[in-house]
């Protein structure tokens, strides 16, 4: 069996990821999650795996932005909307697109590090993939204003060097 993988330009391609969203967080769902009340910055890319029964079967979008850390201006890269659909679940998706993530970032060469956000469920797999927790401060841009960014745990990834402590602004919306 062939996996299609596709990386798409992120505002063009919503249209197309939109369905697999409402079906792995239906808007009902979503209100009752920590992270419900949150505002996201749309991904700049996606990768969008197909699924055999048809339709987008797994999603991981990417998010580049210039950051501060320790006040030192930093690009950054950012993984987000990590999703999969029921159905295809546990066949190894999510592995293959989070992959196919870093390796477009490590392609760009400008970002030092990847970030993404996590829920607790999820600790084990970004670790068993090289991810390690943050513990530093973060903070973001929600509509009123700038905020501590507390509702997931913030992981890092390296690309060239990533920090595990210190401040991080990611100067705009979380991902």
């Amino acid at each position: 069996m062939s996996i299609e993988i596709e990386i798409l330009n992120g505002d063009a391609s919503w249209k197309t990821v939109e369905p697999l969203f409402r079906a792995v967080w239906p808007p009902d769902a979503i209100a009752k999650l920590p992270w419900g009340h949150i505002k996201w910055a749309s991904a700049d890319l996606r990768v969008l795996i197909d699924a055999p029964e048809g339709g987008v079967g797994c999603h991981v979008g990417i998010y580049f932005r210039t950051i501060i850390w320790n006040g030192h201006q930093i690009h950054i890269a950012g993984i987000g909307g990590v999703a999969t659909r029921e159905d295809c679940r546990r066949r190894g998706y999510a592995s293959i697109a989070l992959n196919a993530a870093v390796e477009t970032v490590r392609a760009n060469e400008a970002a030092r590090f990847m970030l993404l956000f996590c829920e607790p469920h999820n600790f084990a797999f970004y670790q068993a993939r090289g991810w390690r927790p943050f513990t530093g401060e973060l903070y973001c841009e929600q509509p009123g204003g700038r905020v501590r960014f507390e509702a997931m745990t913030p992981f890092v990834f390296d690309i060239k060097r990533a920090p595990d402590t210190g401040t991080i602004d990611l100067c705009g919306l979380p991902w």
